[in-house]
């Protein structure tokens, strides 16, 4: 029997599993310090795949549509941030202050890539343009998510988890995390896409095996980060209602996403194909990347509970992405 697309999928459930394993085994002692070493290699490696994954024909294809990847860009990082920002005296009710910090981070990071490209084609959108567009968003998610971080969160931001000092300016602390950040991330990513002629061919050929390696990569990130957040007392913090208020605060921000980028599509003239693409494009935040970063920006008591709005987000973005895609699939032409 197949699977109702309203049920979570294989990843989901092994994040869930995740989360629950970290709460009732946190990883502690030397076991938390090795884990630590082996997540930057992990994350490394998921970088260094993404860029042999990039097509240099996708970028050139993509480039041209340059109004298009305004609106994605200025959804991504303008909409979003300003949502987060200007709903908190709404929201923030709902939850703890400590989720809503996690969910301003949410909205400072970039567009998915998988997921994004996928509901395109899909919703029979515009492929090549999602391709660059998802793509130049988790590139410039690298530089300008610190930047917005540093903007929104400078309190958080100053006890990332690379150890700024308490006597450390926030410019000084955002100039770091962005080197730390392309150290991790772009380096690897660039070092992928150049050696692509070699090793791109093995990577088309393995995908289906080395998604194992990315979403693995994620998990362990998770763990060590729900394990840190455990100990620290986490789940003593956050009480049920504030999960259910997180539930609601994801739904609303991700319904005025939507709303925002069909009318945005819409009211420039884009055509239906350009419309799917802004949509899909413009209304996801990356888990995949808001992982990695997090680590980085902040303290590892504190990842836990920043990166439940994510992940909530995660599922309920590819939830109701679904069945947009399906909708616009079902359209004559």
């Amino acid at each position: 029997m197949a699977r109702s697309r309203f049920l979570p999928d294989n990843f989901t459930l092994a994040l869930l599993g995740t989360v629950a394993l970290a709460s009732l085994l946190p990883a502690a002692g030397p076991l938390a310090r090795a884990l630590e070493g082996l997540t930057v290699a992990a994350i490394a490696l998921l970088f260094f795949l993404h860029g042999a994954k990039l097509s240099r024909d996708a970028i050139v294809a993509g480039l041209s549509h340059w109004r298009l990847h305004l609106v994605v860009v200025g959804t991504t990082f303008v909409l979003f941030p300003l949502l987060g920002w200007a709903l908190k005296p709404v929201l923030l009710p709902l939850v703890t202050p400590a989720i809503y910090t996690g969910v301003l981070y949410l909205c400072v990071l970039p567009a998915t890539v998988q997921s994004a490209i996928a509901f395109t084609a899909m919703a029979r959108g515009n492929m090549p343009a999602a391709i660059c567009s998802a793509s130049a968003s988790t590139l410039l998610g690298i530089v300008i998510t610190p930047l917005l971080v540093g903007l929104l969160l400078p309190e958080a931001q100053g006890a990332g988890g690379g150890g700024g000092g308490a006597s450390a300016t926030a410019s000084h602390d955002t100039l770091a995390n962005i080197g730390r950040i392309m150290l991790q991330l772009l380096v690897p990513f660039v070092a992928g896409h150049l050696l692509r002629p070699w090793v791109g061919g093995f990577v088309q050929r393995r995908a289906a095996v080395l998604r194992y390696v990315d979403q693995g990569s994620i998990l362990l990130v998770v763990y060590t980060a729900f394990s840190a957040a455990v100990v620290q007392g986490l789940w003593r913090e956050v009480p049920l209602s504030a999960l259910l208020g997180l539930l609601a605060v994801c739904a609303i921000i991700l319904t005025m996403a939507l709303v925002a980028t069909t009318w945005a599509a819409r009211r420039m003239g884009f055509s239906k194909e350009d419309e799917i693409t802004i949509v899909f494009c413009g209304s996801k935040k990356s888990l995949a990347s808001g992982v990695p970063m997090a680590k980085v920006l902040f303290a590892s008591h504190a990842v836990g509970a920043i990166l439940l709005p994510i992940m909530v987000f995660h599922q309920m973005q590819l939830m109701v992405c679904a069945v947009l895609a399906q909708r616009y699939a079902r359209r004559g032409g």
